[in-house]
């Protein structure tokens, strides 16, 4: 029996996997905004499943309950850090108080949360960490400028940490889903007001990310079933990509990206300092 804890249990990957854990007999440590939201299982799973309300956008917070978590259960083996949503709109559509958010939220309260969980994850002797990405923290959409900044952040970070952690017996994973049949699109996702003058334009495509007539790729279950697989995989893969609709869209960034790059090898040399040493 493993210990996980898991931020935004309520919705989405959160409740899947908190859902197979559960029934399969692991403990879960799980956080909600919306208090009640889990009810259901805390009354069918009991000690089983240890509940706290969080916003991870409260820093303070956010140690405050990771440290809980550890004193009262004692260990926990996994930790996911998966609490977010979408802002979708082109930048110049999105107000300050929404771009605010949307960083306090993704990126600066998902590194908290892997601040917090660091010192005891050292102390105990290791551990995982699971940071939900999206395949949007490698490939970029226009109208989707800030979750792709946040994304972006948040896989440069985690991949910094791997390295900074192994010598710990701290594995970490990224995940980077393609679309999935949640209610993220619907129920979490937030939508610029539309400017004029973006009508017609790329950016404008993502007005439309709510129409349920186009329903995602994604199986919900079975990619929550593959990162609970990826925890027992040693060494840890850095990346997992979930979604034929990901693989495509980072396998054709990486290429592009490399494409743009490896003609300027000379060019970057000719920059060398080349005089006395």
């Amino acid at each position: 029996m493993a210990t996980w804890f898991i931020t935004g249990v309520n919705s989405g990957f959160g409740r899947q996997m908190t859902e197979q854990l559960l029934e399969r007999g692991d403990r879960v440590a799980g956080t909600v905004r919306k208090e009640g939201s889990v009810d259901d299982l805390q009354a069918k799973y009991g000690d089983q499943f240890w509940v706290a309300h969080l916003d991870v956008r409260d820093i303070s917070r956010v140690r405050v309950v990771v440290d809980q978590a550890w004193a009262e259960l004692g260990r926990v083996d996994v930790v996911v850090s998966n609490a977010g949503y979408g802002l979708f709109g082109a930048a110049e559509e999105l107000t300050d108080e929404q771009v605010r958010a949307q960083l306090d939220t993704n990126l600066l309260g998902s590194i908290a949360v892997v601040r917090a969980a660091l010192p005891h994850l050292r102390a105990q002797g290791g551990g995982r960490l699971i940071q939900i990405s999206t395949y949007g923290g490698q490939a970029t959409n226009p109208g989707a400028s800030l979750y792709n900044a946040g994304k972006w952040g948040i896989e440069g970070f985690m991949e910094s940490v791997a390295k900074e952690v192994a010598p710990f017996g701290i594995g970490v994973t990224i995940v980077e889903p393609g679309g999935a049949r949640t209610e993220f699109r619907f129920d979490s996702l937030q939508l610029a007001a539309p400017l004029p003058a973006y009508d017609g334009t790329p950016a404008a495509m993502v007005r439309g990310a709510k129409d349920r007539g186009h329903p995602s790729l994604g199986d919900p279950a079975r990619m929550a079933a593959s990162i609970i697989a990826s925890a027992d995989q040693q060494p840890a893969p850095l990346r997992l990509v979930l979604g034929s609709d990901a693989y495509k869209f980072v396998t054709t960034a990486l290429r592009e990206r490399l494409a743009q790059i490896e003609p300027q090898q000379l060019a970057a040399a000719a920059t060398d300092w080349s005089g006395p040493q």
